[in-house]
């Protein structure tokens, strides 16, 4: 598949990285941007880039009916990026409720898999296409300071290998894409390295042309994957002494 006038659309395109994979979309030759939050309103600057291209819709991947009246609505989609995503830095057992593991399974793990059992139809449609799940090298390994985070990513990352079997009979291809620490706001207090968003989305959209399922961008994401083929109990016990407070 090419980047190249497909008609993409992006969840949470007002966060760091959504903006940057509308941009790159853009810088690659998407002819159609569809960039997707719960407020069309935040997206207001990005939108000004290139008005013609870049289209604002309202979208909370958590609302059944939000996400069937995009489904219905956008029906010339090929290119579907599930950037929408929180961590919340809870542990499991130091934090009072189950509150944030709550959010975090709900946005990470079913609003992502609400979007590819809505979207896998009318990608058939349009020739098998794409899909893009933006997940994390610690969908891989917990690391106890966003305990619950990495937990939903790592269902996340299961959904992602069975939706990539169920859709490979109409043709379309299910990128995994795991950055360690990406350089946004959310990571502010985390200490580098870190890769920078624009690198998450070019290395995402290149593997969608190159047909490569598993995507990790920067350093830091190449070197812990290795390490976990290597001695992934080495891994876990290094993160285990980042403790939530």
């Amino acid at each position: 598949m090419q980047i190249e006038n497909a008609v993409a659309l992006v969840t949470g395109a007002n966060g760091g990285i959504g903006k940057n994979y509308v941009e790159t979309l853009r810088a690659f030759g998407a002819s159609r941007i569809y960039a997707g939050a719960r407020n069309p309103n935040s997206l207001a600057e990005i939108v000004a880039v290139d008005p013609q291209r870049i289209i604002p819709i309202s979208l909370d991947i958590t609302d059944e009916e939000s996400v069937r009246v995009a489904a219905t609505e956008y029906q010339d989609v090929n290119l579907l990026i599930n950037n929408a995503g929180i961590g919340l830095l809870k542990g499991f057992i130091s934090t009072p409720d189950l509150a944030a593991a709550k959010s975090e399974i709900e946005v990470n793990y079913f609003g992502t898999l609400r979007m590819c059992r809505a979207f896998a139809p009318v990608l058939k449609a349009n020739g098998g296409g794409a899909i893009i799940n933006m997940l994390t090298i610690l969908a891989k390994v917990n690391l106890p300071l966003n305990a619950s985070y990495c937990a939903s990513k790592a269902a996340a990352l299961l959904m992602t290998q069975g939706i990539r079997a169920e859709l490979a009979a109409q043709g379309t291809l299910v990128v995994g894409v795991m950055p360690g620490t990406v350089d946004t706001g959310m990571s502010k207090n985390f200490p580098p390295p870190k890769v920078a968003p624009e690198v998450v989305a070019q290395e995402a959209l290149q593997a969608v042309i190159d047909e490569v399922e598993d995507v990790y961008p920067g350093e830091q994401a190449k070197e812990m994957a290795a390490q976990l083929l290597k001695d992934p109990k080495a891994v876990e016990k290094a993160l285990a002494v980042m403790l939530p407070n």
